[in-house]
């Protein structure tokens, strides 16, 4: 793979180094959080019209016509919460300013920048906790990142705009917002057995997929193939209908989450969450990421299981109609 050389900061654990170098309780305690600040904090939060991203389509290896990976930049994919900086300040993806300290974005460049609030892998719990403070705290904070992967407002093509990062990045070289603002190292690739190699590496050292971006590309709101996520599973994000009782082991807390696409499709979680998940489960109303394995004959997710409540996601009030439960299949 081709890469343009990088000195890490040597503080920072970061995902694979391509380009641009520049416990149950927890996890349902971030959950939680991340759910009642946005029921709770309209007013503790500006709001802001939802910033217009970039959204990824998923990468199929026997997908037709197949993609041609010259084609396209390759980088880690950040398990964070995804941001926008506006020049002035940290966006939600639903358009909610996020509360960082002062200092955590002084002598950061005025234009527009798209990436994620990162932690480090497998943090996710942590970074997304540390968000959802109303009120920051400066020793969290200086555990997190902003890793930046693109430039909405540049105008050229990805390629382009690679290089207008590296400059970005190499201005601020040494200074204090290098330290909390850095950018996702991008590279290159030319084959499947390539790809197949970096993604079993990344996932190895504890990182969560790929992302690869066509080099030609304009930066365009919207789902695109333009960008694709690369994973060793499927994942998609459903919203919780309703809180299904348990039995067993299980018997008098949660069993299972009613939830439904954004297509309409209805389905069950039972799997994938921790004793204190099933205690204190996802608010009804709010969204989660789970992973599948491929689709039924009824276009139902195969082995769905929880992965997480989305970090990024805008709660809905729940005045939904009373689920129709599909059976579990």
């Amino acid at each position: 793979m081709q890469a343009l050389s990088h000195q890490a900061a040597p503080a920072y654990d970061g995902p694979m180094n391509f380009a641009l170098k520049p416990s149950s309780r927890r996890r349902a305690v971030a959950a939680v959080m991340l759910c009642a600040l946005a029921i709770a904090t309209g007013s503790a939060w500006a709001q802001n019209m939802p910033p217009r991203l970039l959204l990824a389509g998923e990468y199929r290896a026997d997908a037709q016509p197949r993609p041609h990976l010259p084609d396209y930049w390759v980088s880690e994919k950040i398990d964070g919460v995804r941001a926008r900086w506006d020049g002035q300040h940290l966006l939600s993806r639903g358009g909610r300013r996020i509360r960082a300290p002062a200092w955590f974005t002084q002598g950061w460049p005025v234009q527009a920048l798209d990436g994620e609030l990162w932690g480090g892998r497998g943090r996710f719990e942590d970074t997304a906790g540390t968000v959802a403070r109303v009120e920051p705290e400066d020793i969290a904070w200086k555990r997190l990142r902003f890793m930046v992967f693109d430039l909405p407002d540049h105008g050229g093509t990805f390629t382009e705009r690679v290089a207008a990062m590296v400059a970005l990045q190499e201005g601020l070289r040494g200074t204090p917002a290098g330290s909390c603002l850095q950018f996702v190292d991008q590279g290159r690739i030319g084959t499947q057995a390539e790809l197949d190699r970096l993604l079993n590496a990344t996932v190895r050292a504890g990182g969560e997929g790929l992302m690869l971006h066509r080099g030609d590309a304009r930066y365009q709101a919207g789902r695109s193939d333009d960008l694709l996520k690369v994973k060793p599973f499927q994942d998609a994000e459903a919203q919780v209908l309703s809180h299904l009782p348990g039995r067993g082991r299980h018997a008098g807390r949660m069993g299972a989450l009613q939830v439904q696409a954004p297509d309409g499709r209805r389905f069950r979680l039972g799997t994938g969450f921790s004793d204190a998940q099933r205690l204190q489960p996802p608010p009804i109303g709010s969204w989660v990421t789970y992973r599948y394995r491929g689709l039924t004959a009824d276009g139902l997710p195969r082995f769905a299981t929880f992965l997480r409540v989305r970090a990024d996601a805008e709660w809905m009030p729940p005045d939904l109609p009373e689920p129709n439960l599909v059976p579990r299949r």
